[in-house]
């Protein structure tokens, strides 16, 4: 598919990942995993989205990741498998598809450098939530993945509000972002099939809306 073929689309909503490096997650400052190696869970929902006259609102994506060393210092790379919602039909899987391996152009494109292993293109039952306020946030397929995590506070948090980063360096969504602390309450994944398993809590998650457009 050439460039001319691709529509235009536009996709928002709300992304977070959970992931092994202890609280804060060094990678979205662009340095170094905690333990030298970073795997995790990275959620996406869409609130709104057209990939041409095909709507995407209310569709779900999921990717397992890991990599070793500094992701954005240009001397590793990542491997991914991606789960993508079931209830997609086939304009939208393909549109759901070509968004988030990038070929569709957009932010997608520039994070789709970071893959150097793709393990594969799954379809799924995925379910996700995130409180309005961001209390919590989580995603599950059933038998497959299930996490979930509350946000981050302390004895100096003021009630009701949330910890956060502006702009950081390694926004996994793009520049200019919020990032909105959480910590793991349930990770856990069992995926065989593309090479996933862990069981832990108790780690790093941050929630951060996104908003892409293309090509």
């Amino acid at each position: 598919m050439s460039a001319a073929d691709i529509p235009k689309w536009k996709v928002s909503g709300d992304w977070f990942d959970v992931c092994s490096c202890n609280i804060p997650c060094p990678c979205i400052f662009a340095q170094a995993p905690t333990n030298g190696e970073c795997e995790g869970v990275l959620a996406y929902h869409i609130k709104n989205g057209l990939y041409g006259e095909t709507s995407l609102a209310g569709l779900n994506a999921l990717a397992l990741s890991y990599f070793k060393g500094n992701i954005w210092a240009g001397n590793t790379k990542a491997s991914i498998a991606f789960f993508f919602d079931e209830q997609a039909n086939q304009q939208q899987r393909h549109a759901l598809q070509m968004i988030f391996t990038g070929r569709a152009g957009g932010f997608m494109a520039q994070f789709a450098k970071l893959i150097g292993e793709d393990r594969g293109v799954n379809f799924a039952p995925i379910k996700f939530e995130a409180a309005d306020d961001l209390a919590y946030w989580s995603a599950v397929i059933p038998g497959k993945v299930a996490v979930k995590a509350e946000a981050l506070t302390g004895p100096m948090t003021p009630p009701g509000k949330r910890v956060q980063t502006l702009n950081a360096p390694g926004s996994e969504v793009g520049p200019g972002t919020v990032a909105t602390w959480g910590s793991a309450v349930e990770d856990e994944v069992n995926a065989p099939e593309v090479r996933y398993q862990w069981k832990r809590k108790g780690n790093s998650s941050k929630h951060i809306p996104f908003d892409w457009s293309g090509p």
